[in-house]
């Protein structure tokens, strides 16, 4: 479904990117990895049009995206949670969830979308009228993912789903985003918690200063012995 091949993006003299090739299969979670700075965020923001690669092709569903306009990428199936929530602090949980629609105009559906964020967080509905900045870190977090889910995605993009989030609360939005692909979402998720994010996802790639380092499935990520020292903090 989505496709980066050989994409570089730079931050002005910076190349943050250095020749990126990725896939994401329909109904697969494929995780991004890797320290801090290594361009997981990046990578996100360029297939969601918030950086234009200087040279590459991110493609969804065989359809360019690169020359597209980010607010128009949303409509064609691509939706980010992104790093650090970033809901609208002034306005209601349900304008928080409008928002997420923005783009749509089939009524129908967009209500059927809202029962749907609902069920998955019953915290939300429970709250529907109250200030999205009064919520807890991960009722916000919740509310972000209810939100990119508004836009009725064929690809759901995640960043930093747990970051910030007590242990138990870590444990419950992975169960949510294994809840959200095993009812058909796609996902790309991006999570500085590997251990997290490996045993979730299908597949994964290992980034490093803006190169993809290691790829394979998820078990055998999990069984490789640099990652386990670099990443899983086993020794």
């Amino acid at each position: 479904m989505l496709e980066l091949k050989d994409v570089h993006t730079y931050y002005g003299n910076i190349h943050a990117l250095k020749g990126i090739s990725l896939k994401v299969d329909e109904g697969e979670i494929v995780c991004l990895i890797g320290s801090n700075g290594a361009g997981k965020t990046t990578t996100l923001r360029t297939i969601q049009g918030l950086i234009r690669p200087r040279s590459g092709s991110v493609k969804l569903n065989g359809e360019e995206l690169t020359s597209v306009p980010a607010h128009l990428i949303t409509s064609k199936g691509l939706s980010q949670s992104p790093e650090g929530r970033l809901i609208f602090p002034r306005m209601t949980v349900l304008e928080n969830l409008e928002m997420g629609a923005f783009t749509r105009n089939d009524k129908d559906g967009i209500q059927r979308d809202l029962e749907r964020v609902f069920v998955t967080f019953p915290r939300l509905k429970e709250r529907t009228s109250q200030n999205g900045g009064t919520l807890s870190g991960g009722e916000q977090q919740m509310l972000a993912i209810g939100r990119a889910l508004m836009a009725n995605p064929r690809v759901l993009l995640l960043d930093e789903p747990s970051m910030g989030l007590a242990p138990i609360l870590v444990e419950q939005i992975f169960e949510i985003i294994g809840t959200l692909n095993k009812q058909g979402t796609t996902i790309l998720l991006v999570e500085q918690n590997a251990r997290m994010a490996l045993s979730i996802s299908h597949r994964g790639y290992v980034l490093q200063t803006g190169q993809i380092r290691l790829q394979g499935p998820a078990v055998k990520l999990r069984d490789d012995e640099e990652v386990r020292k670099t990443y899983l903090g086993e020794h």
